[in-house]
């Protein structure tokens, strides 16, 4: 179990260390903490759990067993079928049941899969919000699967619901897009037409739509080289924007006119004016590794920003609490109140789309007041005593505003031009950096003279 159970959800290679088996125990232990969780709370199906999956060839098996499991344990299953990640997080509030579960891998290779794990209101189950308590039932459940108090199984189909709630947060602006969206053979190949089909204004130009049970390229449009068809096809086609989404359709990677991938804090500067306007005073969260570029718009909108750490976990708790309209992470994710707080890749293309069909300027053209500063993007350094690093780089910038939030962020813009933020990983022996700075020559500079430290 030590090997599956990560930060934010379940993830392994099927079928070792990911088997049927942790599948049921998994779902039976779910089952509990969930049951557990709801008590004393106004949930209108507290004795139900949702369970949807993705694509991938192991993901039937895993999802039947987890079913079982879930079962097993008293609780009544609602099975949606093959589908996104977000509807879990549509579905639990439109059904109020007491939590859901999606079995799948993101925007991992094929041969992974795993279980994203929601509770009531669809709030995320992180380590620190019950991961760690699901992890401990689940090792001390038998090997042996036992069937005891039973619980109900049913099939339910909540497209037409769930895209009405999606177009809700579309408006044609008058002017008619063309969209190239690649789904990288995941569950955007459902998602974007069940959606989107017929919706006014948008022509979209499908690639890798068939779901195959492989992917043509890396479910990750993070890494450079799974945008490339996405870059090529909107030049070729002379779409107004391009569009890549992961392996289970939850986050998306924008290109603009012209093939340029579109930074993840950008965007959020962009959609800032969207989702503030009509909401005077709101606070919009933000990843702290954003440009500074994102804060200055959010503040001169009349909003208030919210610095949050990284991870889904943690800006869904951030938007949730600040009771913010809206908030952006560099990873893809968007965060929407109207969407109960949690992320969707469709949403994000909604907005994105609503913005652009109402104005007469290209894409490129309303992203570019907010790259105002060059960016290092991130860079890893493969570093053995992590902390030990962190603690030299305090001393070196004792002078400076330092904020450890997440990792270590360094704020010398008045004096010096630049901040950074560094950040080791969970799981490997590296410090991730973010750095950015009011011109290139500073930024080079700073990080030539952090190389030596971090390297």
């Amino acid at each position: 179990m030590s090997a599956i159970f990560k930060a934010y959800d379940v993830r392994g290679i099927y079928p070792d260390p990911l088997s049927e088996i942790q599948a049921w125990r998994i779902g039976r232990a779910s089952g509990q903490f969930l049951k557990k969780q709801i008590e004393g709370r106004d949930v209108t199906r507290p004795d139900a759990v949702l369970v949807s999956r993705d694509m991938r060839p192991s993901s039937d098996a895993l999802a039947g067993k987890l079913i079982e499991g879930l079962r097993s344990g008293g609780m009544n299953v609602i099975d949606l079928g093959m589908c996104d990640t977000s509807i879990i997080y549509f579905a639990v509030n439109h059904l109020g049941t007491a939590g859901g579960i999606q079995v799948t891998a993101s925007h991992n290779p094929i041969e992974y899969n795993g279980f994203k794990i929601s509770g009531y209101q669809a709030r995320p189950i992180g380590a620190d919000t019950g991961l760690k308590e699901i992890q401990a039932l689940a090792e001390s459940m038998p090997e042996r699967q036992v069937a005891d108090a039973g619980g109900t199984y049913k099939q339910q189909n909540l497209w037409q619901a769930y895209r009405n709630h999606i177009l809700g947060f579309y408006r044609s602006g008058g002017r008619k897009l063309k969209v190239f969206i690649d789904a990288s053979n995941g569950m955007a190949g459902k998602l974007v037409p069940k959606a989107f089909e017929g919706a006014d204004g948008l022509q979209i130009i499908a690639v890798n739509f068939e779901i195959t049970g492989s992917f043509v390229h890396g479910p990750n449009p993070l890494v450079a080289e799974n945008m490339k068809q996405t870059q090529d096809g909107v030049v070729r086609h002379g779409a107004d924007m391009g569009v890549c989404f992961d392996g289970d359709a939850d986050r998306c990677i924008l290109t603009d006119e012209t093939g340029m991938i579109i930074g993840c804090d950008h965007l959020t500067a962009l959609l800032c004016g969207h989702f503030v306007s009509g909401n005077p005073g709101t606070t919009v969260v933000y990843d702290l590794r954003s440009s500074r570029s994102v804060v200055e718009t959010i503040t001169a909108l009349g909003a208030k920003p919210y610095k949050s750490r990284v991870g889904h976990v943690f800006m869904k708790s951030a938007l949730r609490q600040s009771g913010g309209v809206f908030g952006g992470e560099l990873s893809g994710h968007f965060y929407f109140r109207d969407n109960f707080y949690a992320d969707s890749g469709a949403i994000a293309f909604a907005a994105v789309a609503s913005v652009l069909s109402g104005s007469d300027k290209p894409l490129s053209q309303l992203v570019a007041p907010f790259r105002k500063y060059p960016q290092s993007g991130e860079i890893n350094f493969t570093v053995a005593e992590k902390d030990a690093v962190l603690v030299s780089l305090k001393q070196k910038y004792a002078q400076a505003e330092i904020d450890e939030l997440d990792g270590m962020s360094v704020d010398l813009w008045d004096s010096h031009g630049f901040w950074f933020n560094v950040r080791a990983s969970n799981t490997e022996p590296l410090l991730r950096l973010n750095a950015e700075a009011k011109d290139q020559v500073t930024l080079d500079g700073l990080i030539e003279e952090l190389t030596p430290n971090l390297g």
